[in-house]
């Protein structure tokens, strides 16, 4: 198969450099971010047709050489069988471009005579004497006469090479080579599989516009994948996207059937990253429950000693809710402020931001490793998946709330990521305003918000680029796929 490799600062340009090689017969096999920017591993059509018609040839087994009455014994050196070991790499490489119907077969046979070729190198590297007598053929042997006995001389022998290293070399270029074939066999069968939905989908104009609208609307290729691939074929374009709100409704968890937090109780500790609006949601909780509950039915306890004001801008909270603020230096002194505050129905802990590899978490999360503590997520709506992913990988949380709608041009990355985490959304924040700008989570309204029309933007996907968002997201689909909801 005449496979290239194009690399280009983005994923357009090189799907534009594979096209300019290839023409409209493009086949994009792989895409991947690298340090030089995407890299796109691409082949041509009509190179797939040419495959089924080459065939894949065993090597034959050459002849063995005619006997003779006395031959030489001597092992092959460690150089001659490294050559005879690379020489059947070169023909595997000649042999790659092949059919996949036999692929699997040619697989099969390669690694028969790899071990067969392994066995008889060990063989040959065996030691034996100086001299192997030939017996005669009866039928081609004179008459026997009676002569004197003959013997013969017993030569020393050199010291035989280890036939441990001559066998072990074909064995380890065997397996290498087993390997990479392997991983070659799964590529192929991943990204036909890959091109095959695709099909599929080019087929069914609905299917493909939902596609296209979910990546648009920033839900990953994987759950896009996963959600479509239940789609009911017979569905017309209404009843289609009907089906689409409502499994994504379906599939985010929120504590519609439960208590709010504010009459739920308990301690709750806001983790996440800086800058994702923590402080600002502790003082609109702590509204909340002061104004059902009472000003002393709340209670605010900071771990966040690193920012400069943080205490203070937590202060200024509790002074506008007659609440007091304590700090916590260490996981002692948060021990002391939880026993003294037992008595009160909420508790809030406001915790220092820092990023997923920050060294600090580790310790921040160490304080907060106490029972009673629920540790409740803050997301910002506005970051990237892959941003909200670490995050939800890091912290260790079950329960989140979202926060800065507004300033948030696509939710669909934060419901993705609630949506393939299993995380309990308690609460969206819309605003700096406390506490008027909190509000429980709505899984049916933040469906719909997620995909309103944002107008037309330069990191919307068109229909033909599809092939690069799906390229890797084979596996992950399926693993998608297995935890949702129809």
């Amino acid at each position: 198969m005449n496979i290239q490799r194009f690399t280009a600062p983005t994923a357009r340009e090189a799907l534009a450099k594979a096209r300019l090689a290839f023409g409209d017969g493009t086949l994009i096999l792989s895409n991947r971010q690298t340090p030089q920017g995407v890299e796109v591993m691409a082949a041509s059509e009509d190179s797939l047709a040419t495959l089924e018609q080459v065939a894949a040839p065993a090597s034959q087994a050459a002849a063995p050489a005619p006997a003779a009455r006395l031959k030489p014994a001597t092992a092959p050196s460690p150089a001659a069988l490294r050559a005879a070991a690379q020489a059947p790499v070169e023909e595997d490489a000649a042999q790659l471009a092949m059919s996949t119907l036999s692929f699997q077969d040619y697989v099969r046979e390669r690694m028969l005579q790899r071990r067969a070729e392994a066995r008889e190198q060990a063989q040959a590297a065996a030691p034996r004497p100086a001299y192997e007598i030939i017996p005669p053929d009866p039928q081609s042997a004179p008459p026997a006469r009676k002569a004197a006995p003959i013997t013969v001389p017993q030569a020393v022998a050199p010291a035989p090479a280890p036939a441990v290293a001559p066998a072990a070399a074909p064995a380890a270029v065997s397996q290498g080579l087993v390997n990479e074939l392997s991983a070659m066999k799964e590529m192929i069968e991943e990204r036909f599989s890959t091109l095959a939905w695709l099909g599929q989908t080019k087929q069914s104009p609905i299917r493909a516009n939902l596609t296209l609208k979910l990546i648009r609307s920033g839900y990953s290729p994987a759950l896009a994948r996963a959600v479509l691939s239940m789609m009911p074929d017979d569905a017309s374009p209404a009843e289609a996207m009907q089906w689409l709100m409502g499994i994504l409704t379906r599939n985010i968890k929120t504590d519609a059937g439960s208590a709010a937090l504010k009459d739920e109780g308990g301690v709750f500790a806001l983790v996440g990253t800086t800058g994702v609006g923590k402080t600002t949601t502790a003082a609109k909780l702590a509204a909340l429950c002061a104004r059902t509950h009472g000003a002393g039915s709340v209670g605010l306890i900071t771990l966040d000693s690193y920012r400069i004001g943080a205490h203070e801008q937590l202060r200024a909270y509790g002074r506008m809710l007659g609440v007091v603020a304590h700090m916590a230096h260490d996981r002692a002194a948060l021990q002391d402020l939880l026993g003294l505050l037992s008595n009160r129905k909420m508790v809030i802990i406001d915790t220092t931001g820092v990023a997923p590899r920050d060294p600090r978490k580790r310790d921040i999360l160490d304080v907060l490793d106490l029972p009673q503590i629920k540790r409740l997520l803050v997301l910002n709506a506005a970051s990237h998946g892959d941003t909200q992913d670490e995050a939800v990988a890091n912290f260790g949380a079950k329960q989140a709330v979202l926060t800065k709608i507004d300033e948030a041009v696509k939710i669909g990355p934060a419901l993705d990521a609630v949506i393939r985490n299993h995380l309990v959304l308690r609460g969206v924040s819309s605003g700096q305003r406390v506490p008027e700008d909190w509000e429980r989570a709505d899984a049916a309204q933040l469906v719909r918000l997620s995909m309103r029309s944002a107008g037309k933007s330069a990191h919307d996907p068109q229909m033909d680029e599809l092939g690069l968002y799906f390229a890797q997201a084979g596996a992950a689909s399926t693993h998608a796929q297995g935890r949702l909801h129809a």
